[in-house]
């Protein structure tokens, strides 16, 4: 539940502005409706009085309350226009528009509804728009419910961690170069995938490389900057998404198969991500410290996690690419529950 909830707070984020945004406009466009003027009867008042508003900054700009007398139907009447802006001067003569049916009621403009109806117009669109993200939330997180084969669970992941044909990787952060990002070694050092920034952008995508020295391939990719989300900071995902290519990163994943789960009550103090492809264990993911391997710990006893730029992961794939992309999406978006 808590990661169907964190993949649904993501994907409906936009409902969840649209939504409440659609409803104030329509309730504020009808109340415009309501007091449409369109039908006032105009004639002509004169300004009794001109008192200038309390200001509680002397930057506001200055406002009147202006007392103004008219006739209707041959009587005299007074009304008091409050917080007023303009030049107003006592003995002046104004255009009064006022209700036939209630000539107490008055206004110094006439409105036709055309902005209440605008309002409305725009709010009925931005509801739509919401359900439309809403129900569109919902159908991404059933498809991928019945298109990803189910999740293995967690006993079976760790079997598979201490099962034969499993490897232990390390994935650790390389910020001593010029070029830096992450990188992929094995148990005895050896790099096996890079991925490397090739050019920052503080606006817009960064250049990244990724070189797979297991099959020789090097691609380049546009890596955005992380999407951030803070709806009362939103549970379970702070920072939630980047554009990988110009898709949703957890999309490109999806699309791929692969599945993470996890839990907030990991192992403390080191958080653990499942990772199933089409159904089946693909990975097993723990953070750690700076110290990855093994005979480092044995070193450094107090290893003190350091959240999300160093990770041990077990897998018997060969799809480096795969595997580096998403552990590298749960590293830049901070994740603490994905799926």
């Amino acid at each position: 539940m808590e990661n169907k909830f964190a993949r649904f707070m993501r994907n409906s984020g936009p409902a969840r502005f649209f939504i409440p945004l659609g409803i104030i406009l329509v309730v504020f466009g009808i109340i415009l409706l309501g007091i449409k003027t369109d039908n006032f009867v105009e004639t002509t008042g004169k300004i009794i009085s001109v008192v200038e508003c309390p200001r509680t900054d002397v930057e506001e700009a200055v406002q009147y309350d202006v007392k103004v007398t008219y006739t209707a139907d041959g009587k005299e009447y007074t009304t008091t226009w409050n917080n007023m802006s303009g030049n107003y001067k006592t003995g002046e003569t104004v255009k009064v528009y006022y209700n036939p049916e209630d000539p107490e009621s008055t206004t110094n403009n006439k409105s036709n509804g055309l902005i209440g109806v605008i309002l409305i117009v725009v709010g009925a669109a931005a509801l739509v728009f919401g359900v439309f993200k809403t129900a569109k939330a919902f159908k991404n997180s059933k498809e991928l419910d019945s298109t990803s084969g189910g999740s293995a669970s967690n006993e079976e992941f760790e079997r598979f961690k201490n099962s034969a044909e499993v490897t232990e990787y390390y994935f650790r952060f390389d910020g001593h170069s010029l070029r830096p990002g992450y990188i992929v070694e094995d148990a005895n050092r050896n790099v096996l995938f890079e991925g490397k920034m090739l050019k920052n952008a503080l606006v817009g995508a960064r250049k990244f490389e990724f070189n797979d020295h297991t099959t020789g391939k090097v691609k380049e990719h546009d890596v955005g900057h992380t999407i951030t989300q803070s709806y009362n900071d939103e549970f379970f995902s702070a920072k939630s998404w980047f554009k990988f290519d110009g898709k949703n990163v957890w999309d490109v994943i999806h699309e791929r198969g692969v599945r993470i789960s996890t839990s907030m009550f990991s192992k403390f103090p080191n958080v653990a991500y499942n990772a199933s492809k089409n159904g089946t264990p693909f990975m097993r993911i723990e953070t750690c410290s700076v110290y990855v391997h093994e005979e480092d710990e044995a070193q450094h006893s107090f290893a003190l996690p350091t959240g999300h730029m160093y990770y041990r992961f077990w897998t018997s794939s060969n799809d480096f690419e795969t595997l580096f992309l998403t552990i590298f999406a749960i590293s830049e978006t901070e994740q603490a529950v994905v799926e």
